[in-house]
């Protein structure tokens, strides 16, 4: 409506950015990357395309701050986790899957993956920067701690590499059920649920 348009434009300029942003998440999700027009998430932002710019180059521009925004939030989470841990690793895996778990259910990042997932054939250089920025970023953290615990002999003989992929893979799978497939009237996924009994089941599949 226009009061809520004229209320948009009143906020404080510093909260503009994450307006945009939501607004661009919102469109790439229901459009698509190819079907969004600045001129469309300046509308769902309540401002004029103009003042997009004064933030943001483009669309590539929002979505590159999307994946720093939210992938990078949940990096460093995990991360500070992790820093200066001591003692066995599976707790660790354990706690740092819940949280990933919590953050599927209760933040948009899903609906990210999701614009990644199905705009990255079009768009190849979408697929760059979630690699560049998430997955070659994450994946060596997990891969790190299992290779800690085989040293250790916490873990049996195996390959980090592959234990990581797998330990992260239900993530994935939370992200198509709840993007794709609720939407079409499938239950809801018990996301932290399942990752509970996934790690529950790779750990003691991963004990010596």
């Amino acid at each position: 409506t226009d009061q809520s348009v004229t209320k948009a434009r009143q906020r404080r300029p510093d909260a503009r950015p994450a307006e945009i942003l939501g607004a661009a998440l919102e469109l790439f999700a229901e459009k698509g990357f190819s079907g969004t027009r600045l001129e469309d998430v300046a509308a769902r932002a309540g401002l004029s395309k103009a003042a997009i710019y004064l933030y943001f180059d483009g669309k590539m521009d929002l979505l590159r701050a999307l994946v720093q925004e939210m992938a990078g939030a949940n990096l460093a989470v995990a991360g500070s986790i992790a820093q200066g841990h001591v003692g066995e690793v599976a707790p660790l895996l354990r706690q740092i899957l819940v949280f990933m778990s919590g953050q599927m259910r209760h933040t948009r990042f899903p609906e990210l993956m999701k614009v990644v997932i199905s705009e990255s054939r079009a768009h190849p250089e979408i697929g760059q920067l979630y690699l560049d920025n998430v997955i070659r970023h994450g994946l060596p953290l997990f891969e790190g701690l299992i290779a800690r615990g085989v040293a250790a002999g916490e873990f049996r003989s195996l390959d980090p590499s592959l234990a990581a992929k797998s330990l992260i893979s239900p993530m994935l799978l939370a992200a198509i059920w709840k993007t794709v497939f609720e939407p079409l009237g499938a239950e809801t996924l018990d996301i932290e649920g399942l990752a509970r009994q996934h790690v529950d089941i790779l750990l003691k599949g991963m004990a010596p």
